[in-house]
């Protein structure tokens, strides 16, 4: 059984990157179910429970903009770290002078969204842990704009604002009284069943009247 949650969330910017368009960034039209996922266990995250993303309104206009931002094209991989600290030897760095590189993004602007999830509980769940509990605590979050990490929209510069949503459903938004919008496959999630390969999984995004039916789509890899 699942228990449901409703978050409105908006921020002025977001880059929710296509992974085939990496290197010079270019953002999916709407937030992803994994963003989605993400943003709101950034609000409360607990082992015996686990989110599921029903669906997500697009309440603002779809709009792009250019920017060019300063990224390093070298990454601190946790495994030389450890080996580093194990073996002996130096420690790996990253001189940013060096590293840094200029990249052009094709990023979102003016974004809201309502994010219909719900919950379930895990194998992890403990037998104080119970559905009402976790509700409770992720309700006393959202009122008072409680967090453990900032959200944001896709890239941590790119802060998201988010509160609980207490009108009646569907909201009012503006693309309600269109029709049937096809934006493509979208990353739907990773699946980590199994550690040691790691893989993404897409869906079919189909917008209608500003809503993305997330549950109960078919899944591909």
């Amino acid at each position: 059984m699942g228990y449901g949650i409703q978050v409105e969330v908006w921020g002025d910017r977001a880059l929710f990157t296509r992974p085939e368009l990496s290197v010079e960034r270019m953002s999916y039209d709407v937030i992803t179910p994994s963003a989605a996922r993400g943003l709101i266990e950034s609000i409360y995250w607990h082992p015996g429970m686990r989110y599921v993303i029903d669906r997500i309104h697009v309440l603002n206009p779809i709009r792009f903009t250019n920017v060019r931002r300063n990224e390093l094209k070298s990454k601190a991989l946790a495994s030389t770290m450890r080996t580093a600290i194990t073996s002996g030897g130096e420690l790996p760095h990253i001189n940013t002078k060096d590293d840094i590189q200029q990249r052009a993004s094709l990023i979102l602007m003016d974004v809201r969204y309502l994010i219909e999830a719900h919950f379930d509980l895990t194998d992890k769940a403990t037998p104080e842990d119970n559905p009402g509990k976790f509700k409770d605590i992720v309700r006393r979050r959202l009122e008072r704009g409680q967090c453990y990490s900032m959200p944001y929209f896709g890239t941590r510069e790119f802060p998201a604002h988010f509160k609980a949503y207490e009108g009646s459903l569907p909201p009012k938004g503006h693309y309600s009284s269109e029709g049937e919008r096809d934006l493509g496959l979208m990353l739907y999630d990773m699946d980590y069943a199994d550690p040691q390969n790691i893989t993404p999984t897409f869906f079919r995004a189909i917008m209608r009247g500003g809503v993305i039916e997330v549950a109960g789509s078919e899944v591909f890899r």
